[in-house]
């Protein structure tokens, strides 16, 4: 849209412009009928922006690197509740109108509505939680009192919350990521719910963005790690202070396991594992969000904090930072005069150009982080892993016995789901591993949380484990969030079991949503003729399969997973 301004406007003279719109089917709006709810009473509908999906929704400059309060008014139907990315809000009953307004300047892809079959509880003296009626009382179960401790500890290290409210929304399993740092109003799948430690690490993830991300924002999409390695780097220094560097560490563990593996299917020499990526036009820039974006943006602000000393002295250089940055947009640039500004003694020992570390390498090297973390402040957590895994990886296969022993459901989950993941980077299995292994295992896991479930299922469909797969079944009869089913999809398509994923599709097609209908079907077509016409009614051909499908994968042999990619937003 380009807008010609009358000829007698002074510089600098204010004016405003009105655009008159409706939007049609865009890839930032989602709607769902009851159906694809949890209660299956009534419609929903919630918007995506991240990155570049709102310019769908409403006309605006859709970069983050412009900034502005907003305003609006929405009308909805008497018993569905809206809500919106918003500091103040007010409703009409009379009329059904809603009234919202953001007091401080932000990014549109932040602009977020939600809509639907929502009620609320407060959970602290500044949050609530809102949920459909059958999945609130979980919530509240799960959030209750702790969501309070986590800002605070949040506050104690990078300083005062300016946002006011800090409130969750959880969302249909249609929701296409995990979680969406919305300021005011984080966005969550609920599907999340069942997994407690998941839990805990995608909210505090968007906790940290209310500072790095929401008030402090990277200008360009091609330095996405502003934000989220930041986040990142404070969510787990967030974590230390409530539960430990141990547990913190076997978080960490997990996750640079997964950009290993990530690297590994990638190469070492792909661009999207720099920091700083080229954007091509017309590329999507959620196609250049990986787990580069997030661990190794995490391992150099890691870096930095490890020049400091101390990470106290760290924590107060990012105080200041976002003092001084806060409701603006920022490059790389900028975030590095302020450290060396801030530490003059390390720019007069020129770390910025520390050979082999030098600031320009990590922004713009390929493959994997030039330094890692210490983690061996978690090794009483990740020991165990370790041990349990070699006994079942080292022939001859003499020590069942002990690894047998083992209770995996007195593990934390993070160590269950780092010892399942590196099976599964070691599939196919001898036969008699894999047969041991669920003699040993399958029943124990059947009652742990999806997380989990999904990576044993993995390990069973790239072992073509006849006897387990009607869990396999089973699990996808029952999952509708595209987290639980892209991945096995993935799977049974690269192997020998493609007939068997288009039978289960084909019986619970219609409780997907069409955005992943189409998606599957694209899985399941590949190497075939086209698959029958599905009806997808609700998906125009300017709607992409999946508004960050492009976030996902370049391949799906083998699959980068969407719980290895999309780790939030």
């Amino acid at each position: 849209l380009t807008v010609s301004l009358p000829a007698a406007l002074q510089p600098h003279q204010p004016f405003q412009i009105i655009v008159r719109y409706t939007t049609a089917d865009g890839p930032a709006i989602w709607w769902l009928d009851p159906e694809l709810t949890y209660g299956n009473a009534k419609p929903f509908v919630f918007t995506q922006g991240h990155s570049v999906c709102n310019r769908s929704f409403f006309p605006c400059f859709d970069t983050p690197a412009v900034k502005c309060t907003y305003s609006a008014t929405v009308k909805a139907p008497a018993g569905i509740q809206v809500l919106m990315s918003a500091t103040q809000s007010s409703y009409v009953e009379e009329e059904g109108v809603y009234q919202f307004y953001m007091e401080y300047p932000v990014p549109a892809y932040l602009v977020a509505l939600v809509a639907g079959d929502l009620i609320h509880a407060d959970i602290g003296p500044r949050s609530r939680v809102w949920a459909e009626p059958c999945l609130l009382p979980t919530a509240i179960s799960k959030l209750s009192g702790i969501v309070e401790r986590w800002l605070t500890a949040a506050e104690s290290l990078y300083g005062p919350y300016i946002w006011g409210r800090y409130d969750i929304v959880f969302l249909p399993p249609s929701f296409p990521i995990v979680a969406m740092e919305n300021p005011c109003l984080t966005f969550i799948i609920s599907s999340i719910l069942e997994s407690d430690e998941f839990l805990i690490i995608d909210v505090i993830h968007e906790v940290a963005h209310s500072w790095f991300g929401n008030a402090v924002t990277n200008a360009t999409w091609e330095e996405m790690w502003l934000s989220e390695g930041l986040a990142t780097y404070a969510q787990r220094r967030i974590t230390t202070e409530t539960y430990g560097a141990a547990f913190t560490c076997l978080e960490t563990a997990f996750r640079l396991d997964a950009l290993h593996r990530q690297m590994k299917l990638l190469g070492e020499d792909n661009p999207v594992s720099k920091l700083q990526v080229k954007l091509e036009p017309g590329v999507n820039p959620s196609n250049l969000m990986n787990l580069f974006t997030y661990e190794k943006g995490y391992c150099f602000v890691y870096y930095l904090s490890q020049l400091c000393g101390d990470p106290r002295h760290f924590d107060s250089f990012l105080r200041a930072y976002i003092e001084k940055y806060k409701f603006t947009s920022v490059v790389a640039q900028d975030l590095l005069d302020s450290f060396l500004n801030f530490f003059p003694e390390l720019k007069e020992q020129c770390v910025e150009s520390k050979a082999g570390l030098e600031f320009e390498r990590w922004l713009n090297a390929t493959g994997p982080p030039l330094a890692e973390p210490d983690l061996s402040q978690g090794s009483s957590l990740t020991r165990p892993v370790e041990t349990l895994f070699k006994l079942w990886t080292t022939e001859p296969l003499d020590s069942v016995a002990a690894a047998s022993s083992v209770d995996l459901t007195k593990w934390r989950t993070f160590q269950t789901v780092l010892f399942l993941d590196r099976l599964l980077d070691g599939s196919p299995l001898p036969h008699e591993v894999i047969k041991k292994l669920s003699e040993c295992y399958s029943s124990q896991l059947d009652s742990m949380n999806a997380e989990i479930r999904i990576r044993w299922l993995q390990i069973v469909v790239r072992n073509d484990y006849y006897p387990d797969l009607y869990k396999v079944r089973r699990f996808l009869e029952n999952q509708m969030s595209r987290m639980y089913t892209i991945p096995l999809y993935e799977d049974l398509c690269t192997g020998t079991l493609k007939s068997f994923a288009l039978e289960i599709f084909y019986q619970t097609q219609n409780q997907l949503h069409p955005n992943l209908r189409k998606t599957i079907q694209q899985i399941l077509s590949q190497g075939l003729n086209p698959l029958p016409a599905i009806d997808t009614t609700a998906v125009t051909t300017d709607t992409p399969a999946m508004v960050l499908e492009d976030k996902v994968s370049e391949a799906t042999n083998g699959a980068i997973s969407l719980r290895d990619v999309n780790v939030s937003a």
